[in-house]
């Protein structure tokens, strides 16, 4: 599996947000859209890095950019993350990960002396006329909101 090329369209999908309302990607065209795939909800890291965005927010908006962060949890657990952490961006429900798999970011993972299939944690920054701008494939919980903007404002590179 690979991602997405840069430059072609980005693989469009319809999934269920926090609030069990459809949101598809193309209802974005337009915008340029941070979609950012993560293993969990309310797991630590997946929580420093969702409220990181969540800080910035302002900073996105000044840069007309929505964020879409997918994981594979259900949607119940979605709305439990947003009210327990006051997320003010869309969390999108992947449960068959289906949405990840078409954007390469459904593979192997280590963990522990185990090995299983869950999300690797990538970010695509997606352009406004719908197509695939940027691949970040090693991102940092912590410092991700500021990659994002620092990529956004030209000054960053990403990975992929």
């Amino acid at each position: 599996m690979s991602f997405p090329a840069l430059g072609t369209p980005a693989p469009d999908f319809t999934l269920q947000d926090q609030h069990g309302q459809a949101v598809s990607l193309s209802q974005f065209r337009g915008r340029q859209v941070l979609l950012y795939f993560y293993p969990k909800a309310m797991t630590p890291g997946c929580t420093v890095q969702a409220c990181g965005l969540r800080d910035v927010k302002a900073e996105l908006d000044a840069r007309d950019t929505v964020v879409l962060a997918v994981s594979p949890d259900p949607v119940k657990s979605l709305k439990k993350f947003a009210e327990r952490d006051g997320l003010n961006f869309t969390l999108l429900s992947d449960v068959d990960h289906a949405v990840a798999e078409q954007y390469g970011v459904w593979g192997l993972k280590k963990f522990m002396g185990r090995e299983f299939m869950g999300i690797l944690r990538t970010s695509f920054l997606i352009d406004r006329d719908g197509r695939v701008a940027q691949v970040m494939d090693k991102v940092t919980t912590k410092t991700h909101h500021e990659d994002v903007l620092a990529l956004l404002d030209g000054a960053g590179k990403a990975g992929g």
